[in-house]
């Protein structure tokens, strides 16, 4: 039993002894992405002190969320365990559950890339396209390439290549039009499409309806 537990048979409970503290689930979408070694945990979780975040890491270990694994040009990194990649249909959910919450803009708050990664998937779940849409998203200091295929959509952090459409957009614009808080043509009045715009409308229409 954790050191810190609701005492409670209960499913929902246990779970959260596991990944309820803060910041746990913050690192778990961190590493939904990709390994990551400390160095870039921190910077990537930004107001973590350091000390809190190697607590946090032992925590997840001990309960077989995560481990600890050589990482590809050396050192250690860390890894979701097959268990610990089980929590991104949980935060997935909660990524939908936040719309109300995201809808204001971002007041000032931190953003990375990877955190719209994460969201697009979740705020798109259960679209597909037949034959593939691909849409490049750039924004300031990032770019990605969204995919809606056969299986659903797929995004791509600093991809290999350029999509035939851009969008051109902030990142809250890119998470309005996919939780559906904003049409296409609300999007396109602060927002920029180079390419065929009938990708937004094979992405984006319709979306959280």
């Amino acid at each position: 039993m954790p050191a810190r537990s609701y005492g409670q048979f209960c499913g929902l409970a246990r779970a959260l002894d596991t990944v309820g503290d803060r910041w746990s689930l913050l690192i778990v979408r961190e590493l939904l992405l990709v390994p990551m070694r400390y160095s870039e945990l921190v910077a990537s979780l930004g107001g973590i002190a350091t000390n809190l975040l190697a607590d946090r890491l032992r925590s997840l270990e001990s309960s077989g969320a995560i481990e600890r694994r050589l990482g590809e040009t050396g050192g250690v990194v860390y890894a979701l365990t097959p268990w610990g990649a089980q929590l991104r249909e949980a935060i997935e959910a909660l990524v939908r559950w936040s719309t109300p919450v995201m809808v204001r803009g971002r007041d000032g708050d931190a953003f990375q890339p990877g955190w719209l990664a994460i969201a697009l998937p979740a705020l798109l779940s259960g679209r597909t396209a037949k034959p593939p849409a691909e849409l490049g998203i750039e924004g300031p200091d990032f770019f990605m390439t969204l995919r809606i295929d056969e299986d659903g959509p797929h995004v791509s952090v600093q991809p290999d290549r350029r999509p035939a459409t851009i969008l051109n957009a902030e990142p809250e614009v890119v998470l309005g039009l996919a939780a559906g808080a904003i049409s296409i043509d609300q999007a396109l009045s602060v927002a920029a499409v180079q390419g065929d715009r009938r990708v937004l409308t094979t992405m984006f229409a319709g979306a959280q309806t």
